[in-house]
């Protein structure tokens, strides 16, 4: 710790360097960044004590002023990105506290309560609010200021060309124009209830047009499935870790974010399952096949971090956190990159595992529980697919005279 000159730190933030840089190195930064993190601390504390503010008065407009005072020289780490490691510290320490905006806006305060109604009183995933969160964000910011006045004037006319306005054709696919309207829906239903509305304004959302199922699957080929995991160096750290998240995809059909979510404490060794927590706060118990354990048990032991956290797959760079969702699928995309094949999401994989399953004879009621579908009806969707079976019930196109 003393290589990094933790004692050049003078002013109010010199007592938690120390504690600063151990910090840093157990996250994973190499010698050089955590240098750079040292020089950026260092700089703040004068800054504050030129100033006359103790660590604990630092404010958000205080910070951003720093940040400018850093961007008129020629150094680096000028972002808040760049200060983020420092004053995530700080705030977990207790030194400061969670930095709130001085001049937070309307819309700001607003979508911060619908969050918390959210989480708190419907008991939605993360995941879920924040797509919920954009859609809000997106129709608040519309609205002209003084936001409550607008919002109490709100007609069911300007919430139905609001919709009509983002989805129009060409604009938005139809997932994502349902995404966009339920969520919109739920945002009224919350601004009635918080008495931003004066009236109910939910029902003036038109539905998103679109029918169940209607679009078809695209499974990857098994050839291109192979070259994905074949792609992967397996002599290396990420090579390693990509290998056993591309099984997980390929082999038992998870979803990025149930790759995300799967834990340590998920695995049973001894009896070769693995926990999968999927939507809706559920969780499943499937069987763990030798190839997918093999390649997570060559992870665990000669590739992942030794971090605090459970999740299994972990960033590769600092700061070492739990990868994302779409850190996932930016792993997927990755690997076709370097297997020369057209760029995939996580999902087709998923795709991939259950049109596989259906060639092979497997009844469409057991494929269901295998992807996790609480209806079979879902699963249906896959033997709009099945070329083969299809082909049995096609037709001889007739020839010419009238014959068959």
């Amino acid at each position: 710790m003393d290589g990094y000159s933790a004692g050049r730190v003078l002013g109010p933030l010199a007592p938690y360097a120390a504690g600063f840089v151990v910090e840093l190195v157990e996250r994973g930064y190499r010698p050089r960044s955590v240098s750079g993190q040292l020089e950026l601390m260092a700089h703040l504390s004068r800054w504050l004590a030129e100033r006359g503010v103790e660590a604990d008065g630092l404010t958000l407009g205080m910070a951003e002023r720093f940040l400018e005072v850093r961007r008129e020289g020629d150094g680096s780490l000028r972002s808040w990105r760049a200060l983020d490691p420092l004053v995530g510290y700080l705030r977990g320490i207790g030194v400061v506290p969670k930095l709130a905006a001085s001049a937070e806006s309307a819309v700001d305060r607003l979508v911060a309560e619908y969050r918390d109604y959210l989480l708190r009183e419907r008991g939605l995933t993360a995941g879920s609010v924040a797509h919920w969160e954009r859609v809000a964000r997106l129709f608040l910011a519309e609205r002209p200021e003084p936001l409550e006045d607008s919002l109490r004037r709100l007609t069911a006319a300007e919430v139905t060309g609001f919709v009509v306005a983002q989805c129009a054709p060409g604009r938005r696919s139809g997932s994502a124009a349902k995404i966009l309207t339920g969520g919109l829906r739920s945002l009224l239903r919350y601004l009635h209830l918080a008495g931003f509305t004066e009236v109910p304004l939910a029902q003036a959302v038109p539905r998103a047009a679109g029918w169940r199922l209607s679009s078809l699957p695209r499974p990857v080929e098994a050839e291109d499935v192979t070259r994905l995991l074949l792609s992967c160096d397996r002599t290396t750290v990420i090579g390693r870790r990509d290998l056993a998240i591309l099984l997980l995809l390929a082999r038992l059909g998870l979803r990025a974010g149930e790759v995300a979510r799967l834990c340590l404490d998920g695995i049973d060794w001894r009896a070769g399952e693995v926990t999968v927590c999927g939507k809706g706060s559920t969780s499943e118990r499937l069987p763990l096949p030798h190839e997918v354990g093999e390649a997570l048990a060559s992870y665990l032991r000669q590739g992942r971090p030794r971090v605090d956290f459970r999740e299994v797959f972990v960033s590769m760079h600092a700061p070492l956190r739990p990868l994302s969702p779409i850190a996932v699928t930016q792993v997927v995309a990755t690997a076709c990159k370097r297997a020369g094949i057209e760029p995939v999401r996580a999902h087709r994989l998923r795709h991939t595992l259950a049109s596989e399953l259906l060639r092979a004879g497997t009844p469409l009621a057991q494929i269901a529980p295998i992807l996790r579908h609480a209806s079979v009806a879902t699963t249906a969707i896959y033997a709009k697919v099945d070329r083969e079976a299809l082909r049995t019930l096609a037709r001889p196109w007739p020839t010419a005279g009238g014959a068959a």
